[in-house]
């Protein structure tokens, strides 16, 4: 499947790909009333040189003609501000070309001519659009209501009130563009459609180049949504559901392929070059995925086509792209190498790309072209040269303030040679340079543009797991740690441990998709604040796992897990699959195994401790510690120690449970389901369920029918519920759209639709949101992201949750239990209330396999 899952060089940063798969519907094109019979001879001046392809001097000129426009001609004033601003953004200055809309949009605004109104503002969406902005982009297209109807004063709504049906193709083009760009891919296609439909009527040929080519990147973006599901089918063990998961990728792609293959056509009789390459260049890793014929003949014709456009940003970062492909059926991640065979061709593409770029004084592209180059030395193992051009792009893009991103990646290609040059000490200064880039810009990287969301692990995660291996191989194990380097080690794990920590936060704020939700808490965890808890951390390299204790009094231990990424997973796996097999006779070998793993190692030092809150990594985040076994007690970790996990401790909010003021509103579907095809069986022990949580606990209870999100919204309003209960069937998918639950309609209700209904109504925080029917799939470690945020996203402190739907008379029991413990006993915590829970159940021989209790995991507040 290699070739299914191709990924491109030029997928490192949300800028660099928006250039590609953004289109103009306005063409870019300088406006025509600029050559006016009484236009002045400067103005049409600075017409011909965009013409000759001299878009700087273009501008020179056009700005020195603003001047005297501005004193006593405010209509050409206004003419010129367009022009200057599609140069502009012609060049890759998107800022630039929004502070002129601006004040073109007032002129407009001010003289009564609507029409011209709606579509500045579409042209300023889409320069909102290439720089990632998607919600400034929407709010000028459509800015929806509640019901999704757009505002009166948005471009859509202005082109259809005077009838513009240029402007209203327009409209909607952007509007699909800046919707695929934040994921909401079928959003995009319903408005791309009707774009398409009214540009043919039109018959307008720069309209049916871009809108046949936004329908094309959408329908790409499909393509790889089911293809990457149907990598997490394959390593999950569903080949049935992988072969269905490919053949859709399939039908999407070849939908994408006929519409770009429309708008490449339509451009190349317009003589739009640019439009041409941009849909040649989405063509080819269409064909890679599916045939390497047609690739190699397009990948001529983009190179000959190359040599054609003029200079531009456009035309840096195409070539960029151009070298990417030059490889075929080859997954290249930012520290993969192109074959020795292409790296000339590769070399001499990119220094025409510095070139042009510096003839531009474009330091951004530069920046690109040089680090991408210098990434061609590093593959040579010439790391002399590749540390001088590395140096060189770090230096352009020092000189642009908006090159942050790219800055950080050069940093990291620094640090990589250093290591590769055995300069440990100079290489971990680098790597924590580029980690001190990517927080300063960590809300643009990881939640702008959701085409790049499966690139955090080949763009962002490995720069801070390099760095905390590069730190962890000067430490000793807990076995023959030496007494004197205890203070040096100190400051070490904490650095470790701190940045690990902020992966997490990137990551959970990666799959989200949202920095404002997933959001540190003000007070970080103190690890040394409880005399009877640890806490444990797990950090998976390539070929080992790290195992860090920290204990109450601050000390550190490290311990490793001497097996690689691969064996981990399968082993992992194989015991999350035993847990499930309820029918059969439990086998402890594999649960002794993973306690070996993580607790033998730290037996004298956990003397003592009554709570372990472990902080996972990967695959450990899909199966339950209270389920690890003591072979030589027989005794279930969770019989030694109360056990919680959370996400990250920047996210842990640590206050202590008001037991006073808990009241809970509990929903249930006890019937069967179908959503989106798909049928969820009956949930027998529902009712019972759901009846008896509301009598151990004040509060209200609303059950099938009732169970509607108008319902759920309503009882939020009115009330508030410190405590939400929720018996439902629910997935945590490998995307957000996919991590769901069933309400009593058949209505999907995604965690990101439930966060918006709890915060939007919620007057307080919610100190527990318990799930009992939901199911992670087995070795899928994206869907355990999901898992692993639900408490954060939904704004509650605590979340208990199910790995696996169990539908059977012990969920009412440990429910039940649960709740008991918590507001019967004083001062009594989650986790010690869980515990008692779960014990129980191991105590009780009908219910002592571990398919029924270990399931249920404490995420979060523990206390």
């Amino acid at each position: 499947m290699a070739n299914q899952f191709r990924k491109s060089r030029r997928f490192l940063v949300v800028l660099f790909l928006v250039s590609f798969t953004c289109s103009w519907y306005f063409g870019l094109q300088i406006s025509a009333t600029a050559q006016i019979p009484n236009a002045s001879y400067i103005v049409q001046q600075g017409v011909e040189r965009y013409q000759a392809g001299d878009l700087t001097g273009a501008i020179e000129v056009w700005e020195t003609a603003l001047k005297s426009y501005q004193q006593n001609n405010s209509a050409q004033a206004a003419i010129v501000r367009e022009n200057l601003a599609r140069v502009h953004q012609q060049l890759g200055k998107p800022s630039q070309a929004i502070s002129y809309w601006n004040q073109v949009i007032a002129y407009y605004r001010q003289v009564g001519n609507l029409q011209q109104v709606g579509r500045s503002l579409t042209e300023q969406a889409q320069a909102y659009n290439s720089l990632g902005q998607t919600k400034s982009a929407i709010a000028l297209l459509c800015n929806p209501d509640f019901h999704n109807n757009c505002h009166t004063n948005s471009a859509l709504q202005i082109a259809r009130a005077t009838s513009d049906s240029i402007g209203e193709v327009a409209a909607l083009g952007s509007l699909g563009d800046a919707m695929r760009l934040r994921g909401d891919y079928e959003s995009a296609i319903k408005n791309l459609d009707p774009s398409l439909a009214l540009a043919k009527k039109l018959n307008n040929s720069t309209l049916l180049t871009s809108v046949l080519n936004s329908l094309g990147n959408a329908q790409i973006s499909l393509a790889l949504v089911k293809y990457r599901q149907a990598n997490s089918a394959v390593q999950r063990g569903d080949s049935q559901e992988a072969e269905k998961l490919q053949k859709r990728a399939k039908l999407e792609d070849d939908l994408a392929l006929s519409y770009l293959s429309e708008s490449r056509k339509i451009a190349r009789s317009q003589k739009d070059m640019a439009s041409e390459m941009r849909s040649l260049l989405a063509i080819i890793p269409i064909y890679y995925r599916n045939n390497g014929i047609d690739a190699a003949s397009s990948l001529q014709q983009a190179t000959k086509l190359l040599d054609t456009l003029p200079d531009s940003r456009g035309r840096v970062y195409a070539t960029i792209e151009l070298v990417s492909l030059l490889q075929p059926n080859k997954i290249l991640t930012p520290t993969e190498c192109l074959a020795p065979s292409v790296l000339p061709q590769a070399e001499s593409l990119l220094n025409q790309a510095v070139s042009v770029a510096q003839r531009l004084q474009d330091y951004r592209a530069e920046s690109f072209a040089l680090g991408e180059l210098g990434h061609i030395y590093e593959c040579r193992n010439k790391y002399p040269q590749a540390l001088d051009i590395t140096s060189r792009a770090k230096l352009a893009a020092q000189q642009d303030l908006k090159a942050q991103d790219s800055l950080y990646l050069w940093e990291w290609q620094t640090g990589r040679i250093l290591k590769a040059q055995g300069k440990t000490s100079e290489a971990i200064s680098a790597y924590e340079q580029a980690i001190n880039t990517l927080e300063s810009i960590r809300s643009d990287i990881l939640t702008a543009n959701r085409d790049i969301q499966f690139d955090f692990r080949d763009t962002i995660e490995p720069i801070y797991r390099d760095l905390v291996a590069l730190r962890l191989n000067n430490e000793q194990p807990v076995q023959t740690a030496s007494k004197s380097l205890i203070s040096k080690s100190k400051d070490n794990f904490r650095f470790i441990l701190k940045t690990i920590d902020s992966l997490k936060l990137a990551e959970l704020q990666n799959f989200f998709g949202n920095d404002c939700i997933i959001t540190a808490v003000p007070q970080a965890v103190d690890t040394t604040s409880n005399s009877t808890t640890a806490f444990l951390n797990t950090i998976v390299l390539s070929d080992k796992t790290a195992v860090i204790l920290s204990l109450p009094k601050g000390e550190r231990k490290l311990s490793w897990i001497s097996i690689n990424r691969q064996e981990l997973v399968n082993k992992i796996n194989e015991f999350r699959r035993g847990l499930e097999r309820f029918r059969d006779d439990y086998d402890t070998t594999l649960a002794q195994e993973i306690y070996n793993w993580l607790i033998r190692p730290f037996a004298k030092d956990l003397s003592g401790i009554k709570t372990l809150v472990f902080i996972q990594d990967g695959i450990l985040r899909s199966v339950p510690m209270a389920a690890l076994y003591d072979g030589e007690k027989k005794q279930y970790l969770i019989q030694q120690y109360a056990i919680a996990t959370t996400p990250s401790l920047n996210l842990t909010d640590t206050r202590p449970l008001n037991q006073e003021r808990l009241r809970v509103l509990a929903l249930g579907l006890s019937q069967a389901a179908t959503v989106d095809g798909k049928t969820f069986p009956p949930l027998s022990n529902v009712d019972q369920e759901i009846t008896e949580v509301t009598q151990k606990m004040k509060g209200k209870k609303l059950l099938n029918h009732e169970f509607t999100i108008s319902g759920l919204k309503k009882e939020l309003s009115q009330t508030v519920y410190p405590v939400i209960h929720i018996a439902t069937h629910g997935e945590f998918g490998s995307e957000p759209q996919d991590t769901f639950i069933v309400t009593g309609n058949n209505e999907k209700l995604t965690f990101t639709e439930l966060e918006r209904q709890i915060r939007s109504v919620t007057r307080s925080q919610l100190e527990l949101l318990t799930l009992t029917a939901c199911e992670t799939a087995v070795g899928d470690e994206r869907s355990t992201l999901g898992l692993a945020g639900v408490a954060v996203q939904a704004g509650a402190r605590s979340a208990l949750a199910s790995l696996w739907a169990i539908n059977d008379a012990s969920t009412v029991q440990i429910v039940t239990d649960f709740y008991s413990k918590l507001l019967s006993e004083r001062n009594v915590t989650k986790a010690q209330a869980l515990q008692a829970a779960q014990t129980a159940l191991i105590e009780d021989k009908q219910y002592s396999h571990p398919y029924y209790w270990s399931g249920f995991i404490l995420i979060g507040n523990w206390l």
